[in-house]
């Protein structure tokens, strides 16, 4: 029997977005990112579904590398989330399938989950509640609901659904069919007869999915379910067990279910909503200027027209530009046609197959106690910025290659060298000799920002031999 409990939402936060490159990279992908709104898009999606009335706390799937980002993003907002981490990555067949077996262990056999991604835009949000609460009548009649989206233009950007006759009194409809991206004049077409957006949301009873999942990828079930029951707790987080969840399929939901389920249903959302999968998406959410230009950060347009410009730092400065794309970063541009936007997945992997570590890494890099960025580097040298979290405290280590200067200029630095702990004050610095054991604390309530200058004949991140850690890395 269906629960009449909250629903409970699921985020699937484990994507990597490089169609967004560069601000969206592996190391920081942008459902992390503050591209729109005043929120990331992480947080934007945990505060649609915070009423408490409807909705029970969340639980967020993201892999390893983001465990500290989503629990931070969450907790800075408010929400007290359970993070649970997908050992490798899986597409959405198993981790909505690993969704739905911890959600029985959380709400019991007769959970019904929202399966929401993490970096959507939906600019109605009661709207959206609305095509919940109907959602949630139709699981609860026995279907598995996607969520259609009424279509603002024949876009060839998303899959579509085919919606066919009424199912029960939920107003949902069943789904005659799945359809991969069209082309421009099928997506016409399809705008005319009817045809919705697939959002790739869903709202489902966990053992329905689990039910036909089985159905039709029982080695997909056995090998999720075997993660989850070896799953354990690891500072408060859920981890599944690795080689199980390794052995399932990667298989998307629509695949494994969706497409071959006769429990499939839509419901319409008549909600304004993007999967900002490309900059001409994010470009789409906001209203252009008088010229038809969207820019966000410093920049100056002279005889520009039609163009987007997104920096997070540098100033951009356009001349005659018209229909084009420029997006800056501190150590990446991108320039293009704005109808090219689709084709940064491309260019991505071009750079990733040149070993460009800038398709992958930012300069600034976030880890659990905080972020470093660096400033120069050289032959010999590198100089960082560290920043380190009240209460953060960097793992006991020692490096065979290199040597470190610290030099202090905000806040109150605990220092352990060898069998030494000693503080180092603002305008203070200290030095770390090559094999020194040491670690990094910030015992204060303010953030510690200190200069790291390595010097050696190796500056790898590699070099880094952890003896003790306080977040359980490797």
């Amino acid at each position: 029997m269906l629960s009449t409990a909250p629903i409970l939402p699921v985020i699937l936060a484990g994507g990597s977005g490089t169609r967004l490159w560069p601000v969206s990279r592996d190391s920081l992908p942008k459902q992390f990112q503050m591209l729109t709104g005043g929120h990331t898009l992480f947080q934007q999606t945990l505060k649609r579904v915070s009423d408490r009335a409807l909705f029970a706390a969340p639980l967020v799937l993201t892999h390893e590398d983001f465990r500290f980002f989503a629990r931070r993003q969450a907790q800075e907002i408010g929400i007290e989330a359970t993070v649970a981490l997908e050992p490798v990555r899986r597409d959405s067949g198993p981790a909505l399938i690993a969704a739905a077996l911890i959600a029985q262990r959380l709400s019991g056999e007769g959970a019904l989950v929202l399966a929401l991604a993490a970096d959507h835009a939906v600019l109605d949000p009661e709207l959206f509640l609305d095509a919940c609460r109907a959602a949630a009548r139709a699981a609860r009649e026995g279907q598995i609901v996607t969520f259609g989206i009424t279509p603002a233009e024949p876009s060839t950007a998303y899959g579509y659904i085919r919606p066919g006759e009424p199912s029960g009194e939920s107003g949902a409809r069943k789904v005659e069919a799945f359809v991969e991206k069209p082309d421009a004049a099928t997506a016409a077409r399809y705008l005319g007869e009817g045809y919705l957006w697939n959002s790739g949301n869903f709202l489902f009873p966990a053992a329905l999915l689990i039910e036909e999942a089985e159905r039709f990828e029982p080695e997909m079930v056995a090998a999720v379910r075997e993660a989850v029951e070896l799953s354990g707790e690891d500072l408060g987080f859920i981890r599944l067990d690795a080689k199980a969840f390794g052995a399932a399929p990667a298989k998307s939901i629509d695949y494994a279910v969706m497409e071959r389920t006769s429990r499939a249903a839509v419901i319409e959302g008549r909600f304004r909503w993007s999967d900002i999968g490309s900059w001409d998406a994010l470009r789409a959410l906001e209203p252009g200027d008088a010229a038809g230009n969207v820019v966000h950060g410093p920049a100056t347009l002279l005889d520009t027209r039609n163009s987007f410009v997104h920096t997070d730092g540098p100033l951009v400065a356009t001349v005659g530009l018209d229909n084009v794309s420029v997006i800056a970063t501190d150590d990446a541009v991108l320039v293009m046609p704005s109808d090219r936007s689709q084709d940064v997945k491309a260019l991505v992997a071009r750079l990733k197959a040149e070993n460009h570590n800038s398709a992958n890494e930012h300069l600034k890099a976030h880890r659990p106690w905080g972020t470093y960025q660096t400033i120069c580097r050289g032959d010999r040298f590198h100089v960082k910025m560290i920043v380190v979290e009240p209460g953060g405290r960097l793992s006991l280590q020692k490096h065979y290659h290199r040597a470190e200067h610290w030099i202090v200029v905000k806040g109150t630095a605990e220092v352990t060298l060898d069998e030494r702990v000693f503080e180092v004050r603002e305008n203070e610095s200290t030095y770390l000799p090559l094999g020194g054991v040491h670690r990094l604390a910030n015992p204060g309530k303010i953030p510690l920002v200190l200069i790291e200058v390595q010097t050696g004949s190796y500056l790898g991140e590699d070099d880094i031999v952890r003896l003790e850690d306080v977040y359980n890395r490797g």
